[in-house]
Order: C-alpha cells, then sequence, then structure tokens
C-alpha cells in the first residue's frame, strides 16, 4: 500500500531544464529570471508590482519594514507563527483576534474590539486557501486609516469577488515554500499597486543600497537567486492546472466525506492550499489515517498567542477550539481517484 503524503511538490522536466540553463549561465544569484518571475507573478496576481525574496516570512518582514509599521498590528492567532513573528521582528506589536469558526479567517467583529490608538494595520491571513473577508478588513481598515498587509502565503490564486489575493490591501506577501500551491524551493514575493513601495522593497532586500556602494536606509540580503526564480516561472505556469486540480480534489471529498465539509464564502474562490475539516474525537482520525498509509496535517494545534515565544494574555475561544479540532486531509494535485477513496473510506469508517 502506497503512502498518500499530506503534500507533495510536483515538478518535472522543465524546472530541471530551467535550473540547467542557470547553472550554464553561471548567473545564479538575482537576475533574469527573478526579473521574469516578478513580471509574470505581479500580472497574474493583477498587480503593478511583484518583488521577489527569500522566503514568506521575509516577504512580511520587508512589508511590515517598508510601510514603517512601528505600533500595533491586528492579527489573527490562529495562524503559522511567521505571521506574528514578522511583526515582532519590526518592533511591532501583534494585537491578537480572534477567527471566524467558518472560514479560520480573521474574525472582523472581534478586531473591531480590539482596536486602539496604536493600530497601524491589519495583517487578514487568507488560510488554507481563502482569503478572509476582504469587504469588511477594507471597510475596518479606511475607516481607521489602517495600512493591510495581506499573508497571502497560503493562497496563490485565491481570489475575493473576483480580485485575487495579493491585490487586495497594500502589500500581499507569498511564500513559495515546497508545500505550497507553487513552489521555488524556497522563497517569497510582495505585491502592490504602490509604486513607491515597490521601490523601497526592491532597496530593503538589497542592503538598503540604492546605488553601488550606497546605502541610504536599513535593510538586508534576502534577494531571492535565479536558481530559485527559474523553478518558479516554470511553477507559475502550472499553478492555474494545480489549483484546478485541488479543487476536484476537494469536490470529491465534499460530496463522499460524513464530517462537515470546509465551509466556502460565496464572494471566496478558494485554492485548497489545505483541504480542512473539523473533528471531536481526533486522535481516533488520525490513528486511522496512519494505519491506512495516509497523510494528514494539524494546522495549527497552538495558537500564536500562546506560544512560548510570544507573552500574550489573549482570550480567543474560538481559536483554541480550532486548535482543539481542525486536522487537513491530503488534496494537492498529486492525490488520484484510488487515493481519495481511500482517504473517504479511512474517515468515514470511524462513527
Amino acid at each position: 500500500m502506497n503512502a498518500i503524503p499530506i503534500s507533495k511538490p510536483l515538478t518535472g522536466k522543465e524546472e530541471k531544464r530551467a535550473v540547467a540553463d542557470v547553472l550554464a549561465s553561471g548567473m545564479l544569484a538575482q537576475g533574469e529570471q527573478v526579473a521574469q518571475l516578478e513580471e509574470e507573478f505581479a500580472k497574474f496576481c493583477g498587480v503593478k508590482h511583484a518583488v521577489a525574496c527569500t522566503s514568506g516570512t521575509a516577504a512580511l518582514v520587508m512589508a511590515l519594514n517598508c510601510l514603517n509599521i512601528k505600533g500595533s498590528v491586528l492579527v489573527p492567532s490562529f495562524t503559522f507563527i511567521a505571521s506574528v513573528t514578522s511583526i515582532l521582528a519590526v518592533n511591532a506589536k501583534p494585537v491578537f483576534v480572534d477567527i471566524d469558526p467558518r472560514t479560520y479567517c480573521i474574525d472582523v467583529e472581534d478586531a473591531k474590539k480590539k482596536l486602539s490608538p496604536d493600530v497601524e494595520a491589519i495583517m487578514p491571513v487568507h488560510l488554507y486557501g481563502q482569503c478572509a473577508n476582504m469587504d469588511e478588513v477594507r471597510e475596518l481598515a479606511q475607516k481607521n486609516e489602517l495600512y493591510i498587509i495581506e499573508d497571502a502565503a497560503q493562497a496563490h490564486g485565491a481570489e475575493w469577488g473576483g480580485t485575487k489575493a495579493g491585490a487586495l490591501g497594500d502589500a500581499g506577501c507569498f511564500s513559495f515554500y515546497p508545500t505550497k500551491n507553487m513552489t521555488t524551493g524556497e522563497g517569497g514575493m510582495v505585491t502592490t499597486n504602490n509604486d513607491a513601495l515597490a521601490a523601497r522593497l526592491r532597496v530593503f532586500r538589497n542592503h538598503g543600497q540604492s546605488s553601488r556602494y550606497v546605502h541610504n536606509s536599513l535593510g538586508y540580503n534576502i534577494r531571492m537567486t535565479n536558481i530559485h526564480a527559474a523553478i518558479g516561472v516554470e511553477q507559475l505556469k502550472k499553478l492555474p492546472k494545480f489549483n484546478r486540480a485541488r479543487q476536484k480534489n476537494a469536490e470529491y471529498l465534499d460530496t463522499h466525506l460524513d464530517v462537515d465539509s470546509p465551509y466556502v464564502h460565496h464572494k471566496a474562490k478558494h485554492v485548497y492550499h489545505q483541504y480542512t475539516v473539523r473533528v471531536q474525537d481526533r486522535e481516533a482520525y488520525t490513528r486511522e489515517l496512519a494505519a491506512n498509509g495516509i497523510g494528514y496535517g494539524i494546522y495549527y494545534p497552538v495558537g500564536a498567542h500562546r506560544q512560548p515565544a510570544v507573552a500574550s494574555e489573549a482570550i480567543l475561544p474560538e481559536t483554541d477550539k480550532a486548535c482543539d479540532e481542525v486536522i487537513s486531509l491530503p488534496v494537492h494535485p498529486g492525490v488520484k481517484k484510488e487515493g481519495l477513496k481511500r482517504i473517504v473510506e479511512a474517515m468515514n469508517s470511524l462513527p
């Protein structure tokens, strides 16, 4: 019985050839391939600018720094820790917000309760491949003059109201880690329609260097390499096909699983980075999945506000409840019909 992994990067001859071409050129650092990926990713997202970097975490740090966020940022706790540590990295303060229990995304009504004069930005996390309710996020941001920094690390190609993730705020931050809907091996991207912000981002990722050996501002070496970008160029071509396969697999699971299917808002286009359900006896389900060679993920077993590295007394009941109940099932393009049947049989075997 072949194991079904929870995630699997799909690369082929196109990526191998692209990397070989870069190696043969001798131009391994940031260059032509990075510029090509930036141009094509910006076009894909429907924005003016895309600025590549080394990771999704770096993308968040770049956006926060270049928007000069120094106060507080409204952010859900039910997320990967990088959403929060990026805020701490620029000496700003995370203000933890609970989630909508249906979408697992930020609860804007709770965010309203957490507002203070110190809040400068809101970071909606488009979790599992579904956008947060950006109508509500943008209304809150406009009324209170807040920057919107989208954590779109899991939302490549996701949409809200027909607009793609990455084009819904002041800056969108993507990860290209191998588990994501598309990969560069390691890498990240910041998208924006703000010309001045894009210029600051490009300087920041290159040691704050405005021209050769002229450093007018703080910066770091967080540039993407041509090797990584070459993979990304080929992956971006395949992303629509990858996302359609995820959606088709999710549709099968929706139809055949006895547990509740993921909720999809009518204005959202879900790209199913993860197919996440809720169960009461999670340990029983994980045992059954493991016994049948089926990978699973628990994203996330502990809210960021409860992590030892983050001192917080936030009370977030929906976050805590989700941490106890969520389980993610394989939905990636590598899962074929027989694998989907095995997943359904294992899950439906429990009462």
